[in-house]
């Protein structure tokens, strides 16, 4: 008779379980505030603030000092290795003003996305080296879930077979060694935006690289009751001639995701992907209408779709923290009236229509 031995104790997988129901709670949804030092660069120059150590943290701690309000509907703030080990200008980490409010630590733990050899421009993703030490450490220190991004894009001859191949694979060992490290995984295959292909390519691709990624999560026998989905929504290319609406989008979305999703997955935590602000919580709403069985939590884990508002509103200026963290508020109200199917529209915010679409965008 075939054996399986198991890697996680019945301790570790109830702890790993109740963590990612606590992430998904009804109405609640994640802030990813782990952009790099690059990235939160581009953001910074709309504003014309300097990117520097001291900008950065001063802008986390906008986000992260907000009224206890905002943790209504923040359950968990995804964050860049240098933001976990900063604090308050009063002296106090980040990682206990989170704690305080009830708001649950993670981390991103990747190290970037590479070009994957033999292929049209495709990519996989950094940073299983030493990954087992860093989420050992990372856990130490209060973070107590993960996440690690891949990425395949739409063409004429993409995804690849080897393409979805390679990063179904790097997303189940990465996802596996977390576990092994008290760290709940989110698990990130994130189907590009980019391109004038329709809705309904957008939906095949996303579902054979979904198929992908949870056959290596079963060959890597990663405990699901204890991970995350972080997946694109479905919609079509950028460039697509053709607009759907957000019920069609939602229709997209559910039918990839009830074909090739786990029911033991306990929640499913959408990715804005450039939309607007505005777009990305309609069409969250819309996914949470759609009649059908979906038999996980629907629910965001936004980065530019939380803060571009934000960042307008801050402009940098101290005098304006107030403002800005009343955006946050907002967007953060808006969604999680989203996730419960609630959400009327109308939810102002200084760039709440702006689209924010960045052409092969990295962290």
């Amino acid at each position: 008779m075939p054996t399986f031995p198991q890697y996680l104790t019945p301790e570790q997988e109830e702890e790993l379980r109740l963590v990612a129901n606590a992430i998904v709670a009804p109405g609640k949804g994640i802030l990813a505030a782990d952009e790099s030092t690059g990235t939160i660069g581009k953001r910074f120059a709309s504003i014309k603030a300097e990117n520097n150590e001291e900008n950065r943290r001063r802008y986390r701690e906008l986000l992260f000092a907000s009224d206890k309000v905002v943790a209504e509907n923040i359950s968990g703030v995804i964050l860049f290795h240098e933001t976990l080990y900063q604090s308050t200008k009063a002296g106090v980490p980040f990682v206990k003003v989170l704690k305080e409010k009830g708001i649950i630590p993670g981390i991103k733990v990747d190290k970037g996305v590479v070009p994957l050899a033999g292929t049209d421009g495709e990519s996989t993703t950094q940073g299983l080296d030493g990954l087992a030490e860093r989420c050992a450490q990372y856990k130490k220190d209060g973070a107590q879930f993960a996440k690690w991004r891949c990425v395949l894009k739409i063409g004429a001859e993409t995804p690849t077979f080897q393409a979805m191949l390679e990063n179904a694979n790097v997303l189940a060992r990465y996802a596996s060694i977390c576990q092994q490290n008290g760290l709940v995984p989110i698990v990130e295959p994130e189907v590009l935006c980019d391109g004038d292909h329709d809705l309904y390519t957008a939906q095949k691709v996303t579902e054979q690289v979904l198929a992908f990624t949870y056959k290596a999560l079963s060959d890597h026998h990663v405990y699901l009751e204890g991970t995350l989905l972080k997946p694109n929504m479905v919609t079509a290319g950028q460039s697509c001639s053709k607009k759907f609406t957000a019920e069609e989008n939602a229709k997209a979305t559910v039918l990839a995701l009830s074909r090739t999703v786990p029911a033991a997955v306990p929640g499913i935590t959408f990715l804005s992907g450039g939309q607007s602000e505005e777009d990305s919580t309609l069409n969250l709403n819309a996914i949470n209408v759609f009649p059908g069985r979906k038999p996980w939590a629907l629910t965001f884990s936004f980065g530019r779709a939380l803060q571009a508002s934000v960042l307008k509103a801050w402009q940098g200026k101290e005098e304006n923290v107030k403002a800005a963290q009343e955006q946050l508020i907002r967007r953060a109200k808006a969604n999680g009236l989203a996730a419960l199917g609630q959400y009327k529209g109308g939810a102002s915010g200084d760039a709440a229509g702006e689209s924010l679409f960045v052409p092969k965008h990295t962290y």
